[in-house]
């Protein structure tokens, strides 16, 4: 089937939406873009550039011709996801896929309410979309193996690295393991042991560098699971293992600190600040991608 045959529909035109509007539209898919919103809409229109020409902006989930897939990308609640997943339900044909872009939501819940859950599973693309190669396929307990094969083709021919989870669990896994460092980098600095800035510049330029070439588990094998036990011994029980979210993190929200959004998080941003630093993040992760997939150990025969 050649690309341009291929139909999607994205449901939600907010950042993650948009991206992912832009990606399908550049690799030939014919895209509809929905949101309740016309304004949202009209931003996401004006946010895709050039290749908005291509895509068909509405407000209404009513298609003449069901697509091949649907991405549901609404804000991450549970509840509003089962409306919206509901509505895309009643409006394709049951031969239609439907994914979730949730971010660690349980599968199963979304499509609690599905009368057909075996086509519906979980897609979660990383921002910016139409970059980051990953994708998270979580099956729910009900998704048939063929929907997952399948959505793994069109990922592939869409340049994206499908990783399939065995089992879905909260926060899946790219999460649970943000979350986990985060975790102890929030306990580093409420105990004073560095400053923001420095712990940055730990992180990014030593561990950050490295994962960019190799994911942890190859990384450990280059330096000697050996070397990696004899320090988990005595350092594990060191680490950070609250239940609850930390409180500088608790204290910055209440204060409004919401991050560059709220234009003060750990840092202050100005909307121009901002805008650049995404510009240049942008431009230096398409040059990170290109040189990590040059050469992976884990592609070798």
């Amino acid at each position: 089937m050649p690309k341009g045959s291929l139909q999607a529909m994205v449901v939600g035109a907010g950042t993650m939406g948009t991206t992912l509007a832009k990606l399908l539209a550049g690799h030939g898919v014919k895209v509809t873009m929905v949101d309740s919103d016309p304004q949202v809409l009209e931003t996401s229109r004006l946010d895709v550039g050039e290749g908005a020409v291509t895509i068909r902006f509405t407000t209404t989930l009513k298609v003449d011709e069901s697509p091949d897939f649907v991405i549901e990308t609404v804000t991450e609640n549970v509840a509003v996801k089962q409306e919206v997943v509901a509505q895309i339900e009643a409006s394709v044909a049951d031969t239609s896929i439907i994914m979730t872009n949730t971010s660690g939501i349980s599968i199963d819940e979304i499509g609690s309410a599905m009368r057909v859950p075996q086509r519906f599973l979980g897609a979660h693309f990383f921002n910016p979309a139409d970059i980051i190669p990953a994708v998270e396929v979580v099956p729910g307990s009900h998704t048939e193996t063929l929907v997952v094969e399948k959505a793994c083709r069109w990922l592939k021919r869409l340049g994206k690295r499908p990783a399939v989870l065995n089992t879905c669990v909260p926060g899946f896994v790219a999460n649970r393991i943000q979350h986990a460092v985060m975790r102890e980098c929030l306990s580093l600095l409420e105990k004073g042991v560095v400053e923001a800035e420095a712990l940055d510049d730990i992180v990014q330029y030593s561990i950050g560098v490295r994962m960019a070439l190799n994911g942890p588990l190859c990384q450990r094998d280059l330096n000697g699971l050996d070397t990696h036990l004899a320090i988990a011994r005595y350092l594990y029980p060191d680490l950070d293992a609250r239940q609850e979210p930390a409180a500088l993190l608790e204290e910055y929200v209440a204060q409004g600190r919401l991050g560059a959004k709220a234009g003060r998080g750990f840092y202050h941003w100005s909307d121009e600040s901002r805008a650049e630093h995404q510009a240049r993040e942008r431009e230096s992760l398409q040059r990170i991608i290109e040189i990590a997939t040059q050469y992976s150990p884990k592609d070798e025969p």
